[in-house]
């Protein structure tokens, strides 16, 4: 994440001094993170916000600096999605007990236009450099994409508060769930972990993303219709898009950037887990894809932003040495490359694919692992006594690749 520079040319900051939106901000601790967009810096002793901010999406983020910490800790990561208008003032207040920025009213905002003169040298310049790359991460969020996915308290915590799902407080309460008491010693691991209560994140915190649907078929599907619609995952998105995004096939754009804007500057897991999510139907929908090609033209446009964001060890799993995407879009590729896909949509993935290959040193030519046989272990002398025809398997095999 980008720590900018203030240079701006003279004739632009006037534009935006008069034409841009300011975001006050009083109490925040000295020493602790905070950003806006993709950049950050650390609060000095005059910091109170944020002038000369462009109209549109904006995300606010922040960490409060360790008490007795060390130089430079700061706790966990929280941020606030906002849709600024032209010349509008947001107002907010630190709230030491919760850590946390809270947001004024509208009037309590308005009454400081009067002090934003006095409050000039205590606010920083949006790095105007930086917007560029913000937009082309964001520009498919809305304002009313925006509302809809952001939690209902309207902070994103990197860590949000849970609670117990059951208080279990008395004995009596777990002997009805068949649990043992506290005082007894713990046999083994399973009845550790079974006394560990439940937990449910806060109501109210939850980043309102779509639910995924349960099943990829149909109900009543044969088993032909079952494997088919799981190599082509049209009937799964299409399920997505009519409960999420109906006639809006576009809508999906706006949750795939959001998910990655709350992983890569809010720090959220769980961000990431959606966007893979999603990105998994998205490049395994071929049918889909025939039907829609402004969507997957638009959806090349918002990965080639997002992942020049990321360093090009990214996506590899540290403990397999998998790389999950390779095989995502080696999927994707596989069908928008081909004959059958629009001429314009065609070439656009082809240019993808290669920028992909030499950035990153991808191979997309190789089959992609899901795609692998299988080696099924067969039990000693199945030739002799199941395989009539003596030249089907070499002698002495006992494994057979199945396709999976």
């Amino acid at each position: 994440m980008a720590r900018s520079s203030t240079e701006m040319d003279p004739e632009l900051a006037r534009q935006l001094f008069f034409e841009g939106a300011t975001i006050v901000i009083f109490g925040v601790p000295e020493g602790s993170e905070f950003g806006i967009d993709s950049n950050s810096w650390e609060v000095g002793p005059r910091f109170k916000g944020v002038k000369m901010v462009p109209p549109g999406i904006h995300f606010i983020h922040y960490s409060a600096k360790r008490i007795g910490g060390a130089s430079g800790e700061t706790g966990p990561r929280s941020g606030i999605f906002f849709y600024l208008e032209q010349k509008e003032i947001r107002l907010l207040n630190w709230d030491a007990l919760e850590e946390e920025l809270v947001a004024a009213s509208q009037e309590e905002a308005e009454n400081l236009r009067e002090q934003l003169t006095s409050l000039d040298p205590s606010l920083g310049p949006y790095p105007y450099e930086s917007l560029r790359c913000w937009v082309s991460l964001t520009n498919h969020i809305s304002k009313e994409a925006m509302v809809k996915l952001q939690p209902a308290c309207g902070t994103i915590c990197s860590f949000p508060e849970v609670l117990p799902m059951d208080e279990m407080t008395h004995t009596e309460d777990r002997a009805k769930r068949n649990l043992p008491r506290y005082d007894t010693v713990c046999q083994n691991y399973k009845e550790g972990l079974s006394r560990l209560p439940q937990m449910k994140q806060k109501e109210g915190t939850e980043i309102r993303f779509s639910q995924l649907p349960e099943r990829m078929y149909p109900k009543d599907a044969t088993p032909a219709e079952i494997t088919q619609h799981s190599m082509d995952l049209t009937y799964a998105l299409g399920q997505l898009m009519d409960t999420n995004y109906p006639g809006n096939t576009l809508g999906i754009l706006a949750e795939l950037q959001f998910s990655f804007v709350c992983f890569l500057l809010g720090n959220v897991y769980e961000g990431f887990e959606q966007w893979k999510n999603l990105l998994n139907l998205l490049c395994r929908a071929e049918t889909f894809s025939l039907q829609h090609p402004d969507l997957y033209s638009e959806i090349i446009s918002v990965l080639y932003h997002q992942l020049a964001q990321v360093p090009t060890d990214f996506f590899i799993d540290i403990v397999s040495q998998n790389n999950f995407l390779t095989s995502t879009l080696q999927v994707l590729f596989s069908f928008l490359c081909s004959p059958s896909t629009t001429k314009d949509l065609r070439k656009k993935a082809l240019r993808f694919r290669a920028h992909l290959t030499k950035r990153f040193q991808w191979d997309f030519e190789e089959d992609p692992l899901d795609c692998a046989p299988l080696v099924v272990q067969l039990p000693e002398g199945w030739e002799n006594t199941n395989n009539t025809d003596a030249t089907a398997l070499p002698e002495g095999n006992t494994e057979v690749p199945f396709p999976s």
